[in-house]
C-alpha cells in the first residue's frame, strides 16, 4: 500500500513538497517514485527512485525537482522548486520490485491514489 501527503496550490516560482509511504512490504530492492498526469495527456515519469540510492529525472524537472528516500521510513519524497503552471497535474506515486526504473507506467505494480499539484 502507498500512502501520498502534500500537494496544493501554489504560486509560479513556488514550491511544494510531496510524500509516499509504503507499508505491507519486506522486500529489500525496489524502485519508487512519482509520475504525473495533466488532463488530456498521458501519464509520464517524473522523478524516481531505488532502494540503491539510484535516481532519475525527467528533463522537464532536472535541476527543480529532488527525489530521495528514507528506508527505515519506507517513505521517498519529492521537493519541488521552481514550480511553473506546467508542472500542474494529479501527481501519483508508484513503485515496484527490484532496483530498476524503468519509465513505462505499464511496469509499475503499485500506485497510491494520486495528489493534485497546481501551480497558478
Amino acid at each position: 500500500q502507498l500512502v501520498e501527503s502534500g500537494g496544493g496550490l501554489v504560486q509560479p516560482g513556488g514550491s511544494l513538497s510531496l510524500s509516499c509511504a509504503a507499508s505491507g512490504y519486506s522486500y529489500r530492492s525496489y524502485c519508487m517514485g512519482w509520475f504525473r498526469q495533466a488532463p488530456g495527456k498521458e501519464r509520464e515519469g517524473v522523478a524516481l527512485t531505488n532502494s540503491d540510492g539510484g535516481t532519475s529525472y525527467a528533463d522537464s524537472v532536472k535541476g527543480r525537482f529532488t527525489v530521495s528516500k528514507d528506508n527505515a521510513k519506507k517513505t521517498v519524497y519529492l521537493q519541488m522548486n521552481s514550480l511553473n503552471p506546467e508542472d500542474t497535474a494529479m501527481y501519483f506515486c508508484a513503485a515496484r520490485w527490484g532496483i530498476d526504473c524503468p519509465p513505462e507506467k505499464e511496469r509499475y505494480t503499485y500506485w497510491a491514489q494520486g495528489t493534485q499539484v497546481t501551480v497558478s
